[in-house]
């Protein structure tokens, strides 16, 4: 692995577990003592956390781990052959697809469901009861894929210094 793939390995690992990081507290404890307060609450404090996401440090760490992805994954795919190279790839696509594309469609699809939510509609509670199982659900599935592209950068960065 050449020092450059390393350097953006190595970033792209970081990115990788900070989004992890974030993730897991989600669903570790932040989605339960949302569905332990009333519904109304829950879905404005829900709602409020997915306007307030949508800011350069999140974001840039969310898709600049994506950018970092691409491209570990060419430069690795470029030096295709070692085993560093195939976790750097793998590292790429669990996070890309294990987080990136889920989030793209599991998680903002059903944020946007809430945003359409009256907190104070009758209905509301329904809305907020599917909301917090599916989005947990889809929460733990993109933690679990960036969790994993960590190890697997790591996995890479540990055997390109073995070879």
């Amino acid at each position: 692995m050449t020092a450059a793939t390393m350097v953006i390995a190595a970033s792209a690992l970081l990115a990788c577990a900070l989004v992890a990081g974030v993730f897991f507290a989600f669903s570790s404890f932040i989605m339960q003592a949302l569905a332990r307060i009333p519904a109304s609450h829950g879905i404005g404090a829900m709602q409020a956390i997915n306007v307030v996401v949508i800011n350069r440090w999140f974001l840039g760490l969310f898709f600049g781990g994506a950018l970092l992805s691409l491209l570990a994954a060419g430069l690795a795919v470029s030096q295709w052959g070692s085993a560093a190279a195939i976790c750097t790839v793998a590292g790429a696509a669990l996070y890309l697809v294990g987080t990136f594309l889920v989030t793209v469609l599991g998680n903002i699809p059903l944020n946007d469901r809430l945003a359409a939510v009256t907190a104070t509609d009758p209905r509301a509670a329904a809305v907020w009861a599917h909301y917090l199982r599916r989005w947990t659900i889809w929460n733990h599935v993109r933690t679990l894929g960036a969790l994993a592209a960590a190890a697997a950068y790591l996995a890479g960065l540990l055997l390109s210094g073995a070879g």
